[in-house]
């Protein structure tokens, strides 16, 4: 059974926000252990087939580079975007060939790095990358409360999915502390 932690009820913004954001993530192995490799990578939405466990891993994945490193740092794009100019936009998504274990080690190590990124910046720091050159920049703040969004948004899917797959819903392989 998968452990995990919700924030303290009374922490700090900054410890809130990070927690939360963490447990989310969390959340995202959770929904894949113990799935097959062929499930991982099934499609069960008939109008959304890039909406599998491996697909949303990437695509997960993906966010967390895109937010935190291209936009927030502005480090330079060389390579890391999965689409070309008129190119399929959900081209991270697709990843038949990459095995489940691979995408996730790769989500927990972006993720990683997006906490280590912005442990030492103020909750106001701005945005450097391409939206701060069109006048359009997020804070950090913002910036962790769409990745909220963004993860659980895609959990309830992977949630659903998970479903669809084997009946396992909720939080049936974890408890919360």
């Amino acid at each position: 059974m998968t452990e995990v932690q919700r924030p303290p009820l009374t922490a700090d913004e900054r410890v809130q926000l990070i927690g939360w954001l963490d447990l989310q993530r969390s959340f995202v192995r959770m929904k894949c252990e113990g799935i097959t490799e062929e499930d991982a990578h099934r499609k069960v939405l008939e109008t959304s087939p890039l909406m599998t466990l491996a697909g949303l891993t990437a695509h997960l994945r993906w966010n967390e580079w895109s937010w935190f490193q291209l936009n927030l740092m502005g480090v330079p794009d060389t390579g890391q975007t999965p689409w070309t100019e008129g190119g399929h936009p959900d081209a991270e998504m697709f990843v038949d060939d990459v095995p489940l274990a691979q995408l996730l080690d790769e989500y927990d190590a972006e993720c990683a790095r997006s906490n280590e990124t912005i442990a030492s910046l103020p909750l106001d720091t701005v945005e450097q990358g391409p939206y701060a050159a069109k006048g359009e920049a997020a804070s950090l703040r913002y910036i962790l409360c769409h990745m909220i969004e963004e993860t659980a948004r895609h959990v309830g899917h992977m949630d659903i999915i998970r479903e669809l797959l084997d009946h396992k819903t909720g939080y049936t392989t974890m408890s919360l502390g």
